[in-house]
Formats: C-alpha cells, sequence, structure tokens
C-alpha cells in the first residue's frame, strides 16, 4: 500500500518548480510580444511604402499637367489677347479704364485674375457696376455702368462756376463723390449743394453729414411729377446746420427742416396750386413752422419785363435833394399899392460904367 501510494505521488509531482514555471512563462510572453512588434513594423512599413507611392504617383502626374498646361494654354500663342472690347455708359476713357484694371493687349489671356480686374475697376469713383467677361480663345469684354451724378457739392459758401472750380465735386445719389476728367454740358444744370464744411470731400468717397444726406434726400424726393415741373432746385445751402435753404430756378427760397420731408413738400405743393390758381409768384415760405407758415409773394417777372419794355407815359422824375445848406438871396422890394414895383433913381456912376 504504502508503495503505490508513493508511484502515484511520484507520477502527479511536476518536474519543475514555481521559480521555473515563472521564468517559463516570461520567456512565452516575450517572444508573443516580439513577434507582434515586428508583425507591426512590417505593416507600417508597407503602408508608408503605399503611401509614398500614391504621393510619387500624385506629384509626377501633377507635375505632367502642370507642364502640359504651361505648354498647351499658358505659352499658347492662339491664346494671347487680341481685342479688349469696352461698353460704358458715361465718360470714363478706354485708356483709363485699362490703365486702372492693367490689362493689356498681347498678355495671355489664362494669366488674367478677372476678380483683381473687376475690383480695380470698381474702385474707380465713376463706377458704378462693372461686368468682366473671359471669351476664348483670345476676347475680354467688360461692361461699366457709371454713376449718374444728381448736384455738385461744396464746402464753400459761394461758388459762381462748379466748372472751374477743384473745390466742387460732382456727388450721385448714393453720395459719392466724383471729380470727372471729362465734364458734359448737362453737368453745369445740376443742383448745387453749398456748406458743406462738417467734413473733408474726396473724390471716391461717400458723404458723411446728415445735412448732405439729407439734401440729397431732398433732390430725390422733390422728382415727383408735379414737383419736378414746378419747382425745380438750383441751389440748397446747408451751412445753417438746422435747416435747408433751397432755391428754384424761379428764385423763390424755402426754408426745410431735417425731419419729414414729405410733409413738408406736400405744403409746399399746396402752396404752389395757389400761386398758379391765384397767378402769383413764390417769394419766400418757411417750412418749420407747422402752423400760421410765414410766406411771401414777389412780382411775376412778365410784370416786370412790361414795365421795361413799355414803361408809363409820364414817368417819374425823382428830384435831388440838396446836401449842403440854401445860398441865401436877396430879399424882394415892396411892391406899391397899385401893385407894380416903384421907380428908383439910379446913381450916376452906375449908369457909367453901365454905358
Amino acid at each position: 500500500m504504502n508503495f503505490g501510494q508513493k508511484s502515484s505521488r511520484s507520477r502527479n509531482r511536476r518536474l519543475s518548480n514555481v521559480r521555473q514555471r515563472r521564468q517559463q512563462h516570461l520567456l512565452d510572453v516575450k517572444v508573443r510580444s516580439r513577434r507582434a512588434t515586428q508583425h507591426r513594423i512590417r505593416t507600417a512599413m508597407g503602408v508608408l511604402c503605399r503611401v509614398i507611392l500614391v504621393a510619387a504617383l500624385c506629384g509626377a502626374a501633377y507635375a505632367g499637367l502642370r507642364e502640359a498646361a504651361r505648354r498647351l494654354l499658358f505659352e499658347n500663342s492662339d491664346f494671347q489677347i487680341k481685342t479688349i472690347e469696352l461698353q460704358t455708359d458715361g465718360t470714363l476713357q478706354r485708356e483709363q479704364i485699362l490703365k486702372a484694371a492693367d490689362l493689356h493687349e498681347g498678355e495671355n489671356i489664362f494669366k488674367v485674375n478677372l476678380a483683381s480686374v473687376h475690383d480695380s475697376i470698381q474702385q474707380l469713383p465713376q463706377t458704378d457696376e462693372v461686368q468682366v467677361v473671359r471669351k476664348l480663345p483670345g476676347e475680354i469684354d467688360i461692361h461699366v455702368v457709371e454713376r449718374k451724378p444728381v448736384a455738385w457739392i461744396t464746402s464753400e459758401k459761394e461758388i459762381s462756376d462748379p466748372f472751374a472750380s477743384d473745390a466742387a465735386f460732382l456727388v450721385d445719389a448714393r453720395g459719392v463723390l466724383m471729380k470727372q476728367k471729362k465734364l458734359l454740358p448737362e453737368y453745369l444744370g445740376l443742383p448745387l449743394i453749398l456748406g458743406c464744411s462738417g467734413e473733408s470731400l474726396e473724390a471716391g468717397k461717400a458723404v458723411q453729414s446728415p445735412e448732405a444726406k439729407t439734401a440729397l434726400e431732398l433732390l430725390r424726393l422733390s422728382t415727383r411729377s408735379f414737383l419736378q415741373m414746378r419747382f425745380q432746385i438750383r441751389e440748397i445751402d446747408i451751412s445753417k446746420k438746422y435747416c435747408l435753404l433751397v432755391t428754384d430756378k424761379n428764385r423763390a427760397r424755402v426754408t426745410f427742416g431735417f425731419n419729414d420731408l414729405q410733409t413738408q413738400l406736400r405744403r409746399l405743393e399746396q402752396f404752389l396750386v395757389y400761386c398758379d390758381d391765384s397767378k402769383q409768384e413764390l417769394g419766400t415760405v418757411n417750412l418749420l413752422v407747422q402752423r400760421n407758415i410765414p410766406v411771401t409773394f414777389a412780382e411775376p417777372p412778365a410784370a416786370i419785363i412790361n414795365d421795361t419794355i413799355t414803361p408809363a407815359v409820364e414817368p417819374r422824375i425823382m428830384k435831388a435833394i440838396p446836401v449842403g445848406a440854401p445860398e441865401k438871396t436877396a430879399a424882394p422890394a415892396p411892391k406899391s399899392r397899385a401893385g407894380s414895383t416903384p421907380f428908383t433913381r439910379a446913381n450916376p456912376r452906375q449908369r457909367q460904367k453901365t454905358d
């Protein structure tokens, strides 16, 4: 019995101790981790090689396409600019537009940056809208819509000729200032805005003062059907800073406030209708007052012309008033009872002198 138990124990006994088993397990883990690391390195190298190969192919393709584009497009004489078609509805000159856009004939059409050309022309003070189109093989079309000036504007309080003054600028409905090289005859009849001294006027910039903006708004509102024919603004003085002194073509002077221009224009329209019905000419009117508006009437031009052509039958003779004291005169001789002057005997010496 004891012998059998010993043999069974000898069979169940492990051949290695705990330390040996632990070392064997550590060696096994190290081997497996080394194999995994080598596998990951091989996988990463494969991916890197593929990426490098794809990048090389893309670079070669890009270089090939660029070289082909250079030879076929950018250095091809068939794609040189032969025609620059320019259309404008104002006074801008062709040389002025091409110089601003830095555009020349003979240049390659694909080297022209259309956005840059558009922005350069748009920065001109006279330009309102611009369109640039590239037409292959060698044509570029430019269409410019210029700003339409609605008035002259100056910081001076009095100006005789806006055409000859360097302080006068043209201004459009949006308030953008312009200084055109070629002045058209119709610009001479534009209204004049005086006394804009609150800001520095410069071509290409927009006016910012509320007085100038109100004057432009008044010009826009006054273009209604009746007022456009009956009340044509010739001058707007904004130097008062609290009102607009407006003079029309008939020399009528109207004072406007800055607020509620439409209501003031309706009142003015009523006065003009009354003047037409009563055949009178408007002299002055102050629309700042809401009630009991002060108004004066002027003599109609026809009456002044008629008085000049056909003067009165008996013209008035104006007598001059002496400045100094009048000279003393001798007193008249006393008359006799019969009314005749009494006879006086002359001195013999006086007689000799008279003879």
